[in-house]
């Protein structure tokens, strides 16, 4: 009965083990080619050849060589067929803007947060005045930054191929003008292989 009792409980320790799982940190930055769907490799990609593209253009290099002018990023519209999350894209393009030294930002989406906090400082009764912060004291863009992402998507019976197409433009507010454009491609193919995998 012992014997059996021990087969059963080291059965039962073999089972568990066999369906424990192993969680194991990767490489954030290493290509990753799971899906033909948009990926971390794709969003790294667009956003290192937007920034690079847009810091070597003669009239941003013009702009920038003497100041930091002030931007904002409307979010990136999703015109493909998937869930993509182009908070992402747009954040990583503007951290990598703001990083190069060349530009400032301001930050739309809190808009309605620091209404709330200077509206607190200077009406509550609450904050002492001569540390509160001013109203009307913020600094306007001078630049808006946005884009698209969309796809095409082709399919036969055993290969799969997606065409996504990143749009970025820099406008300036005051006049209306494009003063940069760029573009990514990414093309990715699934070919399904003889036993459906």
């Amino acid at each position: 009965m012992v014997r059996v009792l021990s087969m059963v409980v080291l059965g039962l320790a073999v089972l568990v083990s066999g369906c424990a799982s192993r969680v194991n940190y990767g490489d954030a930055q290493a290509r990753q080619t799971v899906t033909t769907d948009f990926g971390s490799t794709d969003l790294q990609m667009i956003a290192a050849k937007m920034v690079d593209d847009m810091m070597v253009f003669p009239p941003i290099v013009a702009i920038t060589q003497s100041r930091r002018p002030v931007m904002f990023v409307d979010q990136v519209k999703n015109k493909t067929s998937e869930h993509i999350d182009t908070e992402s894209v747009t954040d990583t393009i503007q951290s990598k803007l703001i990083n190069s030294g060349k530009f400032r930002f301001v930050d739309m989406t809190v808009v309605d947060k620091v209404r709330q906090q200077l509206e607190y400082q200077q009406d509550s009764g609450m904050v002492d005045q001569s540390t509160a912060t001013q109203m009307g004291r913020q600094i306007g863009a001078e630049f808006m930054l946005y884009g698209n992402l969309s796809s095409i998507v082709k399919r036969d019976d055993s290969t799969k191929d997606v065409y996504y197409k990143f749009t970025l433009k820099m406008l300036n507010i005051q006049t209306g003008i494009i003063e940069w454009s760029g573009e990514k491609e990414i093309r990715k193919t699934r070919k399904r292989t003889l036993f459906g995998l």
